[in-house]
């Protein structure tokens, strides 16, 4: 990744985040015929733009706020509350969505989950779903020392989740002990986010380009722009992949020798 600064990098980002909103919704919008709440072909159009915005756009957002250099410093509740806010604003657009998507195929008698991007499109939700917990835990000190040792528990990854989100303050061991598995399953939730509106662009342009269309394969003006929606989504979520691998935008663990690390400056 190119050694941009992370202000200038976070406004290329989040520049290119509102443009997958606008070509989704401009597509939609333009060739699709526009949107409805009556069941219609103009329902299905929810679909595509509340995925893209939820599960791609706030999703990556909710992924960096920790990266951010005024979140290294101070308490971390804040910080932790808006990830929280983030990731639940983006799981209830992909739950309107799904609503979307399967009170069209039922009012048109289309079968549910029989393709590879039906698949994949639940299995990311389902996945997300159970992130969603661990990302509201909120933050409390740990009784004993930094080094102490930490109690183990199975590795029921999702139900540590899940039971540290209904504590009403979890214990620091718990969140230590879960915080890896979060860490890599919100890395796979992004990546099978991307394929599975990338695979759904590519599904949808199949579907609709034909009986007296122009066909996909002679590449009209929707199938380029589609594919172009469908490459900027790409590149927004590799660039989030290159933040959170970045060691130098990483927040200091409490615990760590670097904790007191100076943020990195936002020039």
């Amino acid at each position: 990744m190119l050694d941009l600064p992370f202000l200038p990098f976070c406004v290329l980002l989040g520049g290119l985040g509102f443009v997958c909103v606008i070509f989704v919704s401009a597509w939609c919008q333009h060739w699709r015929g526009g949107f409805a709440l009556d069941g219609s072909a103009q329902m299905f159009n929810w679909h595509p733009v509340l995925m893209v915005t939820g599960m791609v756009v706030l999703y990556g957002a909710a992924a960096l706020v920790y990266r951010l250099p005024p979140a290294w410093s101070g308490p971390k509740l804040p910080w932790k509350v808006l990830h929280g806010a983030l990731a639940l604003a983006a799981f209830a657009l992909a739950v309107l969505g799904l609503a979307a998507v399967f009170r069209f195929h039922n009012v048109h008698g289309t079968p549910n989950m029989y393709s590879l991007h039906s698949w994949l499109g639940l299995a990311t939700v389902l996945l997300f779903s159970c992130q969603v917990g661990a990302a509201l835990t909120p933050p409390t000190l740990h009784p004993g020392p930094p080094c102490a040792p930490r109690p183990h528990l199975p590795s029921l990854q999702w139900l540590a989740g899940f039971s540290a989100f209904l504590l009403p303050w979890a214990p620091a061991w718990l969140r230590a002990l879960y915080k890896p598995a979060h860490v890599f399953f919100g890395s796979t939730i992004l990546m099978l986010s991307v394929a599975s509106c990338v695979s759904g662009i590519n599904e949808k342009l199949f579907f609709s380009l034909k009986n007296g269309t122009t066909e996909y394969k002679r590449l009209p003006a929707e199938a380029v722009f589609a594919n172009l929606l469908g490459l900027l989504i790409l590149l927004f979520g590799v660039l989030v992949l290159g933040a959170l691998a970045r060691p130098s935008w990483k927040r200091p663990d409490a615990d760590s020798p670097d904790s007191c690390q100076v943020p990195a400056p936002l020039r």
